[in-house]
């Protein structure tokens, strides 16, 4: 819930419902132009950390076997944001023991080659963390995340100051990072992403069903202690349950994709 005045506060639909259903309506301080300058702000500090690291992209080849992948995953977003397909999408690879990957509102992915390399991901792997976490764009969650925390750290009293102050856009792009790297997604917001990340890859042609697989090698990783990619998601046990019926949903999708 947004802690701020009605008048500062809009109700959106961000995507179409798909084949999985996805229909929440969500509370928004931030307007999406906001967010994505910010985000867009963020993610160059984040790559520009990397290549002072020397750890951005340095593999070609599983460079290039990341951006093939978005390159199939991206036309597919079409179904539940027609304007997705034409954001300015950047894809890199950061060199990291973390098994990890992310994408900041406005399609900026990242994948660590942790995720690759420790988990062995197969393509049909690989493309359900990529979808999972392009729904978290599709969906705007960044967006709503920040809001709340926007609105937190500013308190009600000064809301419609703030956002007219030249400080709000630093403000905006850390509160940002802090939602993409620090705080976790909510349950909601996994379950929204797993469902519609199953859609993505069905529809680029990618197996949905290895969403399953994917996540029963990720709880496997490091014993007791779980990656951090999925430190912060739904139970194990119920999430695959889930994403074994949504894959199953999706099949027709992705028999078709498969045929063309």
């Amino acid at each position: 819930m947004c802690v701020l005045a009605l008048t500062s506060c809009e109700t959106v639909q961000t995507t179409q419902p798909g084949a999985v259903g996805v229909e929440r309506q969500q509370s928004m301080l931030l307007s999406s132009a906001q967010v994505d300058k910010s985000a867009a702000q963020a993610y160059q500090q984040e790559m520009k950390k990397a290549v002072g690291k020397n750890a951005l992209d340095r593999d070609p080849a599983q460079v290039a076997r990341v951006k093939a992948i978005a390159q199939r995953l991206i036309p597919a977003t079409a179904a539940f944001r027609t304007d997705a397909p034409r954001w300015a999408w950047e894809v890199h690879v950061v060199t990291s023991g973390d098994v990890n990957a992310w994408c900041m509102p406005g399609g900026k992915i990242a994948v660590y080659t942790g995720l690759v390399e420790k988990l062995k991901v197969t393509d049909d792997e690989l493309a359900a963390v990529m979808g999972h976490e392009i729904a978290h764009a599709l969906r705007e969650h960044g967006r709503e995340r920040a809001s709340q925390a926007y609105a937190q750290a500013i308190g009600l009293q000064v809301v419609g100051a703030a956002l007219g102050l030249g400080g709000t856009e630093l403000q905006i792009a850390q509160i940002v990072t802090d939602v993409t790297f620090n705080l976790p997604n909510s349950r909601e917001h996994e379950i929204e992403a797993d469902r519609i990340g199953v859609e993505l890859a069905a529809r680029a042609g990618y197996d949905p069903h290895a969403a399953t697989t994917l996540w029963q090698k990720m709880g496997q990783v490091g014993g007791s202690a779980p990656p951090q990619f999925l430190s912060t998601h739904p139970s194990p046990q119920n999430r695959q349950k889930d994403l074994a019926a949504y894959a199953e949903r999706v099949m027709p999708l992705y028999e078709s994709a498969r045929r063309r």
